[in-house]
């Protein structure tokens, strides 16, 4: 059957939902061997998915596993996923917002690779922080709290990590079809209600063109819309760090600042109010987008979101005295000055070369499983658009060695481009899709 699969595949057909099923079914069981799953990973690479297979391929990898069911708590469950950016701090700022307005927001979330953060990561560097929950745990947190946050279950979606790792050495991650459905089946079996994603668009990201990326928000959004879910995806930009941080307790730092009411303004909180703007209208916890913006702004003003924040790191263990005292947090045994090497405007910043910046210093992983510096990262004192003078602290680097800065500070040469005149700030978020 699956040697009839392959050729029907490789010749143009459209595969049927039970077929589709079954290789689900023989990648997760491992009677399917790895060469004609990479066939067939191949041969969908090259031909591609209508959106009926793409939504049931989905189905049959969210269902391959643990499918998490968050109905007993009581409220509605919203999630929110980010394909992977620099400084992308939104999670831990919006989630307790999300929370103190209503939601329940009951995450499973990964780990970093390569330049992009993890959420999980940035937790972690909080001392004593668990995120290795139980489903148990999960869900009573969840509960009692509005908001959890655990690393990704090993029983959720196994058939996608069996194909994301074939995928990987074969050449065929970047195919719209099979990247939607590894992002979907984990958001689908992790059971929230409502889903807001947020597609990154630019140098930092894995999608760096618009039409790229609007591609893939749109698959997503089907996919989402066939299973019954609530999904909206928004196009967000990408081609500068998102914050001012960059490292895993830097934006822990900058977290807490946030919900202090001390980042009013900056495209972090833009991008924040427009992905929960959305999020809560979709939950029906707010009639009007407007309705919804004020309401997330109360809560950062009230103080109600930090509290929200305070509870869910208690819950999960981890210190809250190191949400007021940083020298808690780990930190770099070493820092260093990035000056501008001249005067003008910083017109372009290349977001995937200062995100591999940090990764030289520590903050992120070359190969899954590597070890992480927490303390280790970025500071940009400047943004896009903003007027340097020669000799200007640009960014301060951390790091546990000094010899790393060397390198870090070469990609950062190459990452700024400078002018004489201001130049016009892309749009932080291009566009919604419904």
């Amino acid at each position: 059957m699956m040697l009839q699969m392959l050729e029907k595949k490789r010749d143009g057909g459209e595969l049927s939902r039970e077929e589709l099923r079954a290789f689900v079914q023989g990648v997760t069981e491992g009677s399917i061997p790895d060469y004609q799953i990479s066939a067939m990973l191949m041969a969908i690479f090259f031909r591609g998915m209508t959106p009926r297979e793409t939504a049931e391929l989905t189905d049959a990898m969210a269902r391959s596993g643990e499918v998490c069911d968050l109905s007993a708590i009581p409220g509605v469950k919203v999630d929110k996923h980010s394909s992977g950016g620099v400084a992308d701090g939104v999670t831990p700022v919006l989630a307790p917002m999300l929370a103190a307005c209503g939601a329940v927001v009951a995450k499973m979330s990964g780990r970093g690779l390569g330049h992009t953060g993890g959420t999980v990561d940035k937790l972690e560097s909080i001392p004593g922080m668990r995120v290795d929950l139980s489903m148990q745990e999960f869900k009573r947190i969840a509960s009692e709290t509005g908001l959890c946050v655990t690393g990704q279950s090993a029983e959720l979606a196994p058939a996608d990590k069996i194909l994301y790792a074939l995928r990987d050495v074969t050449g065929t991650v970047p195919c719209v079809p099979l990247i939607a459905s590894s992002i979907m089946s984990k958001k689908l079996a992790a059971g929230a209600d409502c889903i807001m994603l947020d597609v990154k668009c630019g140098s930092g990201a894995f999608m760096e063109t618009l039409p790229q990326a609007r591609s893939l928000a749109k698959a997503m959004v089907e996919i989402g819309r066939a299973a019954g879910r609530r999904v909206e995806a928004a196009v967000t930009d990408m081609n500068r760090p998102l914050g001012s941080m960059i490292g895993n307790s830097l934006e822990i730092m900058e977290t807490v600042r946030a919900l202090k009411g001390e980042l009013n303004g900056t495209p972090l909180m833009e991008v924040c109010l427009g992905l929960g703007e959305r999020l809560l209208v979709m939950a029906g916890l707010a009639e009007t987008y407007e309705h919804a913006c004020s309401l997330l702004k109360a809560s950062i003003a009230d103080g109600s979101a930090l509290a929200r924040f305070r509870a869910f790191v208690a819950a999960q263990g981890g210190d809250v005295r190191a949400l007021e005292d940083f020298s808690l947090l780990p930190s770099a045994r070493y820092t260093a000055v990035y000056a501008a090497p001249r005067s003008g405007f910083l017109s372009a910043m290349r977001a995937e070369r200062i995100g591999k910046a940090a990764l030289e210093l520590g903050a992120g992983r070359h190969v899954k499983g590597e070890r992480i510096d927490y303390g280790a990262g970025i500071e940009m004192k400047k943004t896009l658009g903003d007027a340097v003078q020669q000799g200007e602290p640009l960014a301060v680097l951390h790091a546990s060695d000094e010899r790393l800065f060397a390198k870090a500070a070469a990609l950062l040469d190459t990452a700024l481009d400078y002018s004489g005149s201001p130049c016009e700030l892309p749009p932080l978020i291009y566009e919604y899709i419904q």
